[in-house]
């Protein structure tokens, strides 16, 4: 593996954990209350975009990390449906 893709590697991956403590946050109080549903929405179109253009370029540092972003912004995002 060369060093361009340990660098995307490793900014995939702190990207990605940063969302976890949210994610964590949210399901064991089961407030959203202070998360913009407007910005949330935004922000996975935004992610969305990026998964299928990581896919499009074979960039795995991309597609891998948008992926598990997606599904981790998804799951705040159906906390902020159901709790408001």
């Amino acid at each position: 593996m060369d060093f361009t893709n340990i660098l995307g590697f490793t900014a995939a991956s702190l990207t990605t954990i940063a969302f976890l403590p949210q994610v964590i946050k949210v399901w064991r109080s089961h407030s959203t209350k202070d998360i913009s549903l407007p910005m949330l929405v935004t922000f996975i179109a935004g992610i969305t975009l990026w998964l299928i253009y990581g896919l499009l370029v074979n960039a795995a540092p991309i597609y891998l990390a948008n992926g598990i972003t997606l599904i981790l912004n998804l799951l705040i995002l159906r906390f902020k449906l159901k709790y408001g």
